[in-house]
């Protein structure tokens, strides 16, 4: 399994990686980006299973990267996880094909959750 976290802040990277099941992380890959250009060119290079992406980043924000990952695979299982949790963004990701929203800090159950229901339907 393949996981790509994509955030300018490195701190908010770390935190979230620290959340993805250690099973996964022994027996597969996380690739982290910084900006939403890195986040687009890792996904068309590593296409991962899961990408957890920020909006607010230098370069391509996040719902540009979203826009353009799902013209690339609209299959792609992304969420985003912002600070930005206003209704009008919300709505927005998933008009782009964002699978949630999951506000910032993420609640470490959720990204759990969110890994193993990947797991149990592949």
């Amino acid at each position: 399994m393949k996981i790509l976290v994509v955030d300018d802040a490195k701190m908010a990277r770390k935190i979230l990686v620290k959340n993805i099941p250690e099973a996964v992380k022994e027996h597969g890959e996380v690739l982290q980006a910084s900006n939403g250009q890195e986040g687009l060119d890792l996904y068309k290079e590593h296409k991962p299973d899961l990408m957890f992406l920020d909006l607010t980043m230098p370069i391509m924000d996040g719902f540009e990267c979203l826009e353009k990952i799902m013209e690339f695979d609209n299959n792609a299982n992304v969420y985003v996880v912002t600070a930005d949790i206003q209704q009008a963004a919300q709505d927005k990701v998933k008009e782009l094909g964002g699978k949630d929203v999951l506000q910032k800090p993420a609640d470490p159950e959720k990204i759990k959750n969110i890994v193993l229901e990947y797991l149990k339907n592949e």
